[in-house]
């Protein structure tokens, strides 16, 4: 019998393409790679491929964190379950009304389609006005009958939603009481015990969407839990959150929403942990993958967080998530000359199937990674998931016919443009997450990862003037990393909705008390294995009749009036460079992030490889490659051949498994102790 206790960490991340895992073995810094191909109509037998692909004996693995696209695919594509609503007499339609914008500013166009239907939105009577005092008691035989009729109508989950239940919850969990003794299974959300924040809208909305994913992720890690289970595997499977945090796959469903856009949360995890530990602390993130590009600010080392995502229209989910920006433009992104005779690049990808022109599966449509292999950045030899390699040639005759010809460029100018274009989006999305938000990018290291990333980083660093780019050894798997690298987190908010003037210091502190409990409640109630924990706390806060928000940490729980009056001008000042003395500020909401810290991981064990004696022992060969002002003869390097003290300048190539990365003329690369390209642009 072995009774070794296994050291054996899986991170697993499930791709729009790709299902990618990476294991750890902390005892002997041993690593095993895998990526296999996403099995969409089941995610499951994707994270069991994979599994496979890298020889896990399921029984000696230690724990496996999973970032999956279950929630944010379904609510994508309206995949959901059947949900009911029991709302406040009057406010059936409230949820439908939403805030009374347009899907499209101009011309009126554009539909919504609420996630529950009128029909399945009933009222009950019962009110409590904006300071939690009851105008009108709960009918509990209203609620009863309510829930008897959505039964009959063939709901899977209930919404119990009513006005003003953030701070004065008492009917909401009287309903809920009601509920649990005819509701045939577990599938019961109360607004307030997603979000406790004013605004009903945008609570209720959150609610609607945690309901109406959670029996579709219940199902999912059920069925998980049970394929593991019978493969052997009887230790903590845990799910990423949008957060950045992880929780425990078997609490995961009850809060269901929170695992909406855990992908690309992931990725930014391991961002901040690898930047962090080779010395950087403030970052922006770039991860570009076959379909689309995502964009985050690391500031002192923590990544941004935000409660204000909107999905799609009319869909916004006011969880704390980490703040990520995201543009349709990926690899598979297609080129195309729009209707005003002008080139355009996006959002429209010819994603895995067909996908480009160059894989061999159908693909006629220029895209990125088209334009990017004519221009020699690519090699036609070692791409990545390609059934029937095209010749070079046809693909340049298709660009030339497509896009050259209609804007006179050959084929070459016409892949150059359709570069161009994409860097010009993707840098415009960068601005947005740093420049937009009072951050001068020329402070900051830009990470770049995901399959295309390091590709057509060095173009954007130079066009955002960054001056140091940080690559990690592995770029494309970086997203598994973060489900490895990722610490429980639990984050919870509560509104205060106060000028500061007349705010009760003491609810403040009370408010905070209560939502630490409540976290070390959950961490001690899901039993994962931890070293610690971290207590972050923030308030949001505007100045009086303002609608705009702005997010602050506070540096202690016991925090004084005055400091919350300082730390919000110094925010303010940061963020428009205005000063507003005149008038009064407001604290909005309170916020605290109780974080389950796991152990630590040293990454120095993912670069360690066989590395030449030389420079000239990683090169595999000379390329004529494109760059601006035309074709260069350019080495091309193997990334895990470097030697540890390698030293050059562009431009180069630098080829491995899951990435290719450009290095531009002039730039410098050198290597850090822990396998990073450090390239100063």
């Amino acid at each position: 019998m072995n009774t070794h206790k296994s050291s054996w960490v899986v991170g697993i991340d499930v791709g729009g393409t790709f299902t990618d895992l990476i294991m750890l073995n902390a005892d002997d810094a041993t690593v095993r790679l895998a990526k296999v191909p996403t099995t969409m109509h089941n995610q499951a037998y994707g994270v069991v491929a994979a599994l496979a692909a890298a020889g896990a004996i399921l029984a000696d693995l230690q724990v496996i964190v999973h970032g999956t696209t279950t929630t944010t695919n379904a609510i994508l594509e309206r995949k959901v379950a059947k949900v009911g609503l029991i709302t406040t007499r009057g406010f059936r339609d409230s949820l439908e009304l939403g805030r009374r914008t347009r899907p499209k500013p101009y011309g009126l166009t554009g539909s919504f389609e609420p996630l529950v239907p009128r029909e399945l939105r009933l009222e009950v009577p019962e009110r409590m006005d904006a300071e939690g005092e009851v105008v009108t008691p709960l009918d509990a035989a209203a609620v009863k009958a309510a829930v008897q009729e959505l039964i009959a109508k063939g709901c899977e989950a209930l919404v119990i939603h009513f006005l003003h239940s953030y701070i004065n919850p008492a009917h909401e969990r009287r309903a809920l009481e009601i509920a649990r003794g005819l509701w045939p299974n577990a599938y019961l959300t109360a607004g307030h015990l997603i979000l406790s924040e004013y605004r009903e809208y945008e609570r209720g909305t959150t609610a609607c969407v945690n309901a109406a994913v959670q029996p579709i992720l219940a199902r999912y890690i059920e069925r998980l839990r049970s394929e593991l289970r019978a493969k052997g595997f009887n230790n903590d499977l845990l799910v990423m959150q949008g957060n950045g945090g992880t929780v425990s796959s078997a609490i995961v469903s009850e809060h269901a929403v929170n695992t909406v856009m855990s992908g690309p949360a992931s990725g930014v995890m391991a961002a901040a942990y690898t930047a962090s530990a080779a010395g950087y602390k403030d970052v922006v993130t770039y991860d570009m993958g076959g379909t689309s590009t995502d964009v985050a600010l690391i500031h002192a080392g923590v990544p941004t967080v935000s409660s204000e995502l909107e999905l799609e229209y009319a869909m916004p989910i006011h969880v704390p998530m980490v703040d990520v920006h995201t543009i349709g433009a990926g690899g598979g992104s297609i080129a195309f000359i729009n209707q005003a005779g002008m080139l355009q690049v996006g959002p429209e990808s010819a994603g895995a199937m067909p996908g480009p022109i160059c894989y061999g599966r159908g693909g006629i449509d220029p895209t990125i990674t088209d334009a990017n292999l004519i221009l020699g950045r690519l090699n036609p030899e070692k791409l990545l998931a390609v059934d029937r390699p095209v010749p070079l040639a046809k693909v340049r005759a298709i660009i030339l016919e497509k896009i050259g010809k209609p804007l006179g460029l050959d084929a070459t100018g016409a892949a150059a443009a359709i570069l161009r274009i994409a860097n010009d989006k993707m840098a415009g999305a960068m601005r947005m997450v740093s420049l937009a938000r009072g951050h001068d990018p020329r402070d900051f290291v830009l990470f770049p990862f995901g399959g295309a990333g390091p590709l057509h980083a060095a173009a954007l660093a130079r066009e955002l003037a960054i001056p140091r780019m940080l690559i990690p050894v592995r770029p494309g798997i970086t997203n598994a990393l973060g489900c490895v690298v990722a610490d429980a987190r639990h984050d919870y908010v509560n509104t205060i909705n106060q000028p500061l003037p007349a705010l009760d210091i003491g609810l403040v502190w009370s408010t905070l008390e209560a939502q630490i409990a409540e976290g070390r409640a959950t961490l001690a109630r899901e039993g994962v294995a931890i070293e610690g924990t971290r207590i972050l706390h923030f308030a949001d806060m505007q100045f009086q009749g303002q609608s705009h928000i702005l997010t602050l940490g506070l540096p202690l729980l016991r925090v004084a009036k005055d400091e919350l009056q300082r730390l919000f001008e110094a925010a303010y000042w940061e963020r428009f460079g205005v000063e507003l003395p005149e008038i009064r500020a407001v604290l909005v909401n309170l916020h605290t992030a109780v974080i389950g810290l796991r152990p630590r991981l040293d990454l120095a064990v993912l670069a360690r490889a066989e590395r030449a004696e030389d420079l000239q022992g990683a090169r595999n060969d000379m390329r004529q490659v494109w760059f601006e002002g035309g074709f260069r003869d350019t080495p091309i390097y193997q990334r895990e051949k470097l030697p540890q003290d390698a030293r050059f300048t562009g431009p180069a190539i630098i080829e491995q498994l899951d990435c290719t990365t450009v290095i531009d003329p002039g730039n410098r690369v050198e290597i850090d102790a822990l396998g990073n390209l450090l390239v100063t642009v």
